[in-house]
């Protein structure tokens, strides 16, 4: 009797798991973002158990369960999402992202999204908004002070150049420049300025090349210090890399329209300016010819008679206190585009100092973007004009940049 009741409970076990076997089936899919975008690396579990895979880098993934189970869909970034398998054997999955956790994310090397908290390495995010809304024509001046680690020199020249360094200088005289990546592509910031002008004598300051990166296209800016955060992108990154992010086109109804305009004056503090004096005239002191030994003699108007001049070519202002019932042939003589040329006039001091050339400088920058998308495409047109006028006169900047 024993034998009959163990042979029909072997028999109903094998029933029940020829059952099980024959519900299983393999479920495929792609997993994609809200633009549309194929995720890889997302990761699929059946609820329950330890069988489970990843989305290959179309997104694509394949699965065996059975109905009624549940699959789970994590990645970093994006909420939990779960489906129970059922009749189909088609499961298409589109992620959605979880804000609290994209305060934890960060862009490293190659554009790949990690938990801040998760890295080995020093790493340091900026948004946006953070380098777009002072308007510059340089945004890099914009990231000063908001980075550990991250000095920012400028030229100080209008539309000059700016030096990005990581943790100090690592060569003498070599480059020490942070290698710039804007959505992939390595950009170099290394001076272009000619010989005079990195010796400091004179010359031409071209600039560099992150000049030309619009702010209002720039979603994050994620700075990585240290070799194990550039490794990827080899020794031109040895001295750290400074990640941009540019903004991305989104599933909506419609099209969204972004529209910014901004004006920005600004004006040398006067404070700060050097002070001039305006009881004396050019000289060293009484060194020269005339009799009181302040100014040269020399015949200026021929007519045999020496005329009292200042002294051209000293650049003190040493010289003999200015009188206005003293005719001097002063630097208004020496000029022939001039009505007083070869004529003496008063010695006074000039209406002017050289501070005057400082004026009023103003920036004026129109911004204005389209984006977009459905559930397989994404799409981000942007237009942006900058018009800057420099506080010296005869200097102006004007950029136009275009996003697509």
């Amino acid at each position: 009797m024993k034998t009959k009741l163990n042979g029909i409970f072997t028999l109903l076990l094998a029933f029940v798991v020829h059952l099980t076997f024959a519900q299983e089936k393999t479920i495929s899919g792609t997993v994609t973002d809200q633009q549309g975008v194929p995720l890889p690396g997302v990761n699929i579990l059946v609820s329950g158990t330890n069988n489970g895979t990843q989305t290959d880098f179309d997104g694509m993934y394949t699965i065996k369960g059975t109905e009624g189970q549940t699959l789970v869909f994590t990645y970093v970034g994006q909420k939990e999402i779960s489906k129970i398998i059922g009749a189909t054997s088609s499961i298409n999955v589109t992620m959605v992202e979880d804000a609290q956790a994209l305060d934890e994310i960060v862009v490293t090397a190659l554009g790949i999204k990690r938990e801040k908290k998760s890295l080995g390495y020093a790493t340091q995010e900026v948004k946006g908004d953070a380098v777009s809304a002072v308007k510059s024509n340089n945004f890099v001046n914009s990231l000063s002070g908001k980075v550990a680690g991250l000095s920012i020199k400028s030229s100080g020249n209008f539309g000059g150049s700016t030096n990005v360094v990581i943790r100090g200088n690592n060569s003498i005289s070599g480059n020490n420049q942070a290698l710039f990546v804007v959505d992939g592509i390595p950009i170099d910031n290394g001076n272009t300025n000619t010989t005079g002008q990195q010796s400091g004598t004179g010359g031409f300051d071209y600039g560099n090349a992150a000049s030309d990166i619009n702010p209002d296209d720039i979603a994050s800016i994620n700075v990585l210090k240290g070799a194990a955060a550039t490794a990827l992108y080899g020794s031109r990154a040895s001295n750290g890399v400074v990640m941009i992010t540019t903004k991305k086109g989104k599933k909506n109804k419609g099209i969204g329209v972004t529209v910014s305009s901004s004006i920005t004056l600004g004006s040398a503090d006067k404070e700060t300016l050097v002070k001039y004096q305006d009881k004396y005239g050019a000289g060293y002191g009484p060194y020269y010819d005339s009799a009181d030994g302040y100014f040269n003699l020399y015949d200026v108007d021929g007519d045999g008679i020496d005329d009292l001049t200042t002294p051209f070519t000293e650049d003190a202002s040493y010289g003999a206190a200015f009188d206005p019932n003293l005719l001097v042939y002063q630097w208004n003589s020496i000029y022939p585009q001039l009505d007083t040329y070869q004529q003496a006039t008063p010695y006074v001091a000039g209406a002017n100092n050289p501070n005057y050339v400082w004026g009023t400088s103003t920036t004026a920058v129109n911004s204005f973007a389209l984006d977009g998308g459905t559930e397989t495409s994404s799409f981000r047109l942007g237009v942006t004009n900058l018009t800057q006028s420099g506080n010296l006169p005869n200097s102006s900047i004007k950029k136009k940049y275009h996003f697509f």
